[in-house]
C-alpha cells in the first residue's frame, strides 16, 4: 500500500474539508498534481479534491459549516472551497460527452474510473484518500516512479480531445520525465499526425502553457523534441531553440534560477513572442533583455542600468547567443555596475547647460565614467 505522508495531507484545514465532504456521505479524494508532486517528493502549491458530490451539493455542505464556496468552475463540476485561508479545488468526477480538439462537453459521474480515464496522462490519474492512501485505477504509479510520461489509453484519442495534451507532453517530460529514457515513440508519433489541430488552439492557452515548461530545470531536451516533430514551428512560427541549451549551461554555471521569459527570449523575438499573447510587462521584459543581449554595452554597464539581477539575464543572453561562456569576472563586473553612482548631477552642470543641452552633457559625461570603469571622480569629470 502506498502512503502520502505529505504535512499538507495532516493540515487541519485540509482534513476539514474532507470532513465536511465524507460527513455529508460523500466521497473526499485528493488527485493530480498534488498527488503526483507528493509521491515525487516534490512541492505541492495546489490541492485538488475529487469528489461524487455534485457542486451543488458541495456548496452546501461547505455553506453549513461555515465555510466559504466560491463556484469557480460551477458548470464543469468545480467549486473552490476555502478554510483558514486554504483554497481547495474540488470537482465532480466527470466524463467526457463530446470533445472538439479544443474543449470537452462533460456529464457529472459517480465512478472514479470514469473521472480517471478522462485524464491526459497516467501519471495524473492517481488519487488518494484523506489519511494519504494512494488509490491507482489506471496503473499509474509503475509509470510515476519510472518517470515515464505516458497518456492514457491511446496518444491518438487523448490528443485529438484537446490538441494542446501534444504541448503539455513536453512540459511534463521537462518537469518529471526521465531525461535518459527519452520520449516516448508511439506519443511523438501521435503527435506529430496531429499537428494540424494546433493552430485552432487559444494563443494565451499556448503561450501559458509554453512558458509552464519554460520554467522546467532543464527544458532543452524537451524543446528540441518539439521541433523535431514539427510542434515548435505550428505553435510558434519562426522560433528558433539554437540557443536555448547554451543558456541553460551558463543559467547552471551562474548559480542562476529558470526564468521562462529569459529562456522565451532565447528562441522568439518581440514580433514572434507576441503571437503569445504575453502580458505587457512580460512582452516588454523580452524585448528589454533581447536589444541588450544583442547590444554593446559593457557587462559593468549592463549591471549599472539595470541592478545586477536584471542585468544577468542580459548577459547569460549575450554569452547563448554569441556562444561566449561564462565566467565569474562577468559577475563580479556586474555586482560593481549596479554599486557604482554616477557622481554627477544636472545641479552640477546648470546653468552653463539647459534644456536638450543638459541632457546632452550627462550622458557624455556618464558614458565617459563608465568607460573608465566608474573611476573617474566628479572633479575629474567636471574639469575634463
Amino acid at each position: 500500500m502506498t502512503q502520502i505522508s505529505e504535512s499538507w495531507v495532516s493540515d487541519p484545514a485540509t482534513q476539514k474539508v474532507c470532513a465536511v465532504l465524507t460527513d455529508g456521505g460523500a466521497q473526499a479524494l485528493f488527485v493530480g498534481g498534488c498527488v503526483r508532486n507528493a509521491l515525487l517528493c516534490a512541492a505541492v502549491s495546489d490541492i485538488d479534491i475529487a469528489t461524487d458530490a455534485r457542486p451543488q451539493q458541495v456548496v452546501e455542505l461547505a455553506q453549513n459549516a461555515g465555510l466559504k464556496a466560491i463556484p469557480t468552475g460551477i458548470d464543469h463540476g468545480t467549486i473552490t472551497v476555502v478554510c483558514d485561508g486554504v483554497p481547495h479545488e474540488i470537482t465532480t468526477f466527470r466524463r467526457d460527452i463530446e470533445t472538439d480538439g479544443r474543449r470537452a462537453v462533460v456529464a457529472f459521474s459517480d465512478n472514479i474510473q470514469e473521472d480517471a480515464a478522462r485524464r491526459d496522462f497516467t501519471m495524473n490519474a492517481l488519487y488518494a484518500q484523506p489519511d494519504g492512501t494512494v488509490l491507482d485505477p489506471l496503473n499509474g504509479l509503475p509509470d510515476l516512479r519510472a518517470r515515464r510520461v505516458r497518456f492514457i489509453g491511446t496518444a491518438e484519442h487523448r490528443i485529438r480531445e484537446d490538441y494542446l495534451r501534444s504541448l503539455r507532453y513536453f512540459r511534463f517530460h521537462a518537469w518529471y520525465g526521465d531525461a535518459e529514457a527519452g520520449f516516448d515513440a508511439d506519443a511523438l508519433a501521435a503527435i506529430a499526425s496531429n499537428l494540424d489541430g494546433l493552430s485552432d488552439l487559444s494563443r494565451e492557452r499556448v503561450g501559458a502553457e509554453l512558458l509552464k515548461l519554460l520554467g522546467a530545470p532543464d527544458p532543452a531536451p524537451s524543446v528540441a523534441a518539439m521541433r523535431s516533430v514539427g510542434v515548435l514551428a505550428q505553435l510558434v512560427p519562426g522560433a528558433d531553440d539554437r540557443a536555448l541549451a547554451p543558456l541553460i549551461m551558463f543559467e547552471q554555471q551562474a548559480g542562476a534560477a529558470p526564468d521562462p521569459i529569459r529562456r522565451l527570449a532565447a528562441i522568439a523575438t518581440p514580433e514572434i513572442a507576441k503571437t503569445l499573447r504575453l502580458s505587457k510587462a512580460q512582452l516588454q521584459r523580452l524585448t528589454q533583455m533581447r536589444d541588450e543581449a544583442s547590444g554593446n554595452a559593457s557587462t559593468a554597464e549592463l549591471g549599472f542600468r539595470y541592478g545586477e539581477e536584471s542585468g544577468l539575464h542580459k548577459v547569460l543572453l549575450r554569452c547563448a547567443f554569441f556562444e561566449q561562456p561564462w565566467s565569474e569576472e562577468m559577475r563580479t563586473d556586474l555586482h560593481a555596475g549596479a554599486n557604482a553612482e554616477f557622481p554627477i548631477s544636472a545641479s552640477d552642470l546648470i546653468p552653463e547647460f539647459t534644456g536638450p543641452a543638459l541632457g546632452q552633457k550627462l550622458a557624455e559625461l556618464e558614458a565617459r565614467w563608465i568607460a573608465s570603469g566608474f573611476g573617474l571622480t566628479r572633479d575629474d569629470l567636471l574639469s575634463g
